[in-house]
């Protein structure tokens, strides 16, 4: 079960939103995530594949790197993950891999959220490893991060086109 509350869940995800705004500065889709052990987060990542050209540096990913580095294993037990947008099919494998406690999430991703809105692996009975999630934290704050992004990328689109 997840030790942190609710404030705890708004703090943590505070913190990821703060690391997906790293993302589009860079010009990266704006997800940011922490790990949190005991209290204290311990990775920090933010979408970077365009930049690292990188397929796998998703933000869960790159703070689950500095998370492991961190405790000096690969394995991450009772840590929480927290992500403003619900984690793709490789980042929820990454985490059962892990072996971390639970995984907080704010908006859902409707086209390849693997975490129940087109997949669930979670939920996944024969798996060896069962993580807890919890989605919907800060889900406005983090889905009008990402609206903002790519209403500025179309705009930004049609500029080059020659239209508006």
């Amino acid at each position: 079960m997840l030790q942190q509350g609710e404030s705890d869940d708004e703090r943590f995800m505070a913190l990821a939103l703060a690391e997906a705004e790293k993302a589009w500065a860079l010009g990266e889709v704006p997800v940011g995530a922490v790990v949190v052990h005991e209290g204290e987060v311990i990775g920090r990542g933010f979408n970077r594949p365009i930049a690292s050209r990188d397929p796998t540096a998703h933000a869960e990913i790159v703070a689950l790197r500095e998370a492991a580095l961190r405790l000096d294993n690969y394995r991450l037990p009772g840590c929480v993950l927290y992500v403003t947008l619900e984690p793709c099919l490789m980042c929820v494998g990454a985490m059962l891999h892990a072996r971390l406690a639970g995984v907080v999430f704010g908006a859902p991703d409707p086209k390849t959220g693997a975490a129940g809105s087109v997949l669930d692996p979670f939920r996944e009975r024969r798996l060896n490893h069962h993580t807890s999630v919890r989605g919907g934290v800060a889900a406005e704050a983090c889905g009008a991060l990402l609206r903002a992004f790519f209403a500025e990328r179309r705009l930004a689109r049609k500029k080059e086109q020659g239209c508006c």
